[in-house]
């Protein structure tokens, strides 16, 4: 499959111009484009939270991705290459038809592939190692860390607000539900505080 992923940041830009460029980069190549994927968001934005997210999930082996330039998966060079990483190693191919790459199965594309992982390794590590250093760092001044204590068994009562709810006016007691529920009244209380259950 062949498709043409479009994507602007604003409802004021427009796709004309990325569809055009894709289109002819396709004809050049004697390729017809199978689906076109567009979307308004900015490329900043978690890819998982956007159709692109699902677009790679749907790509297989020998697929066919083309996009005008890099930047239209996302804004961030990180992401980019675990993007890119991703799609090289499921044999995914990716155009970019502005910059000139093309990510396939070629030895150079499998060179940056290996270069591409490295750097998401050696990120990921850091980001790793800058957490536990904060962590350790907070928990040296003091700082309590992890969930509030309640904080799960208040998760229970929000989970299972709607059918609290019609017990409580079928007439079922609070303490009969805290019970069924095996969380404190204390716990009940504090949650209906925050979002009435009562």
């Amino acid at each position: 499959m062949i498709i043409g992923y479009l994507r602007v940041s604003t409802g004021k830009q427009h796709v004309e111009n990325q569809k055009e460029e894709i289109q002819k980069f396709a004809a050049r190549r004697n390729l017809k484009i199978d689906k076109w994927v567009t979307e308004v968001v900015s490329g900043k934005k978690n890819e998982h939270d956007r159709k692109l997210g699902k677009l790679l999930k749907s790509l297989r082996k020998g697929d066919v991705l083309i996009v005008t330039e890099l930047s239209r998966l996302s804004r961030t060079l990180l992401n980019i290459m675990s993007i890119l990483h991703r799609c090289l190693e499921k044999e995914i191919i990716i155009y970019s038809t502005k910059d000139g790459y093309a990510f396939d199965n070629s030895i150079n594309s499998k060179v940056l592939a290996f270069a591409f992982a490295l750097v998401a390794e050696i990120e990921h590590n850091l980001i790793s190692m800058r957490t536990k250093e904060a962590l350790a760092h907070r928990k040296s001044e003091g700082v309590r860390l992890g969930r509030p204590l309640g904080a799960i068994k208040q998760q229970v009562i929000l989970e299972n607000r709607e059918e609290i709810h019609r017990l409580l006016k079928s007439g079922v007691s609070v303490s009969a539900i805290c019970r069924m529920y095996n969380v404190s009244r204390e716990t009940f209380y504090t949650v209906n505080r925050k979002h009435p259950l009562i």
